[in-house]
């Protein structure tokens, strides 16, 4: 038995000494596996970032991104989710493509045209976005066979004939325009105001029967001559022209010319005189009835 030190009976001290092995630099630990799964992550998702962008449209691309930014988000306008508690769609439905994507509960990174039709829609016979050149072909046809039908029916008429030589026929860059021109011999109108003379009220209703199956847009513009009014203040030259424009276009819709075809109507007084060196000239007065070429992509 062995004796404790200094001659006690204490038992000896036992000292454990650990000894930390190092894994030789923790190049066969775990720690870089997990760093490389983040950074194929994070490339997959760059990727697929690239993608998106890549085939999508601005406007789908701002739709994708108002998505995750719920305080902006207009469903309705930008056709992704849905308004409703379910979208707009049962929960049942597996498909979020087609006529009503607007209304699907989850965003789609391509919204199919949905039976819209492709660039060439409304170009045919009767569309709406036919090529302009042809459009203004067909009206310059048009235009020259409604200026013949109009000469033909003043000549055949024994009432109309006399204003054969008032009437006058002007292509310009805006379609054709019809001048009814007074001269010192007759007028139009009684002078000073805006009531029709029998005869000019029988050539415009003769002229809305002759344009009426026409689709050209209508512009009516009324001119006087510089003669002023005695007190501008109760009647002048302004609100005479613009009298007789509006007198027009009662007389042409009361002749059959639809209510949509006219675009404007408007007086210019004497501002722009046919006789220029002559502002007094009767010739002057007129009333111009254009009919406008047809806009082949909505007024552009």
């Amino acid at each position: 038995m062995a004796r404790a030190p200094h001659g006690t009976n204490q038992p000896p001290k036992i000292i454990v000494k650990k000894i930390y092995i190092e894994g030789h630099g923790g190049h066969h630990g775990g720690a870089w596996k997990v760093a490389y799964a983040d950074f194929v992550t994070a490339m997959m998702a760059f990727f697929l970032l690239l993608w998106i962008v890549g085939a999508t449209t601005e406007k789908q691309r701002k739709g994708i991104a108002d998505y995750f930014a719920p305080t902006i988000l207009n469903t309705r306008s930008l056709g992704i989710g849905g308004g409703g508690l379910f979208g707009g769609e049962s929960i049942l439905d597996k498909s979020r493509i087609g006529p009503r994507s607007g209304q699907a509960n989850l965003p789609q990174i391509a919204i199919p045209d949905a039976g819209q039709g492709g660039p060439a829609t409304g170009t045919g016979d009767k569309g709406s976005l036919r090529n302009r050149q042809a459009l203004a072909e067909e009206d310059r046809k048009n235009f020259e066979a409604m200026r013949k039908r109009v000469l033909r029916q003043i000549t055949a008429s024994a009432n109309l004939s006399r204003l054969a030589s008032h009437v006058r026929f002007v292509p310009t860059l805006e379609g054709m325009r019809i001048d009814l021109v007074d001269d010192a011999d007759y007028s139009m109108f009684a002078l000073g105001t805006t009531a029709l003379d029998t005869q000019a009220a029988d050539l415009i209703g003769m002229i809305a029967t002759t344009i009426k199956g026409m689709q050209n847009p209508i512009m009516i513009r009324g001119h006087t001559d510089s003669v002023p009014y005695g007190d501008p203040r109760a009647m002048n030259n302004w609100m005479l022209s613009s009298g007789r424009a509006e007198a027009t276009r009662r007389r042409l819709l009361s002749g059959g010319t639809p209510e949509a075809r006219f675009e404007r109507i408007e007086g210019v007084a004497d501002r722009e005189p046919l006789i220029v060196k002559n502002p007094e000239d009767p010739r002057n007065r007129r009333v111009a009835i254009t009919l406008l070429y047809r806009r082949g992509l909505f007024g552009k």
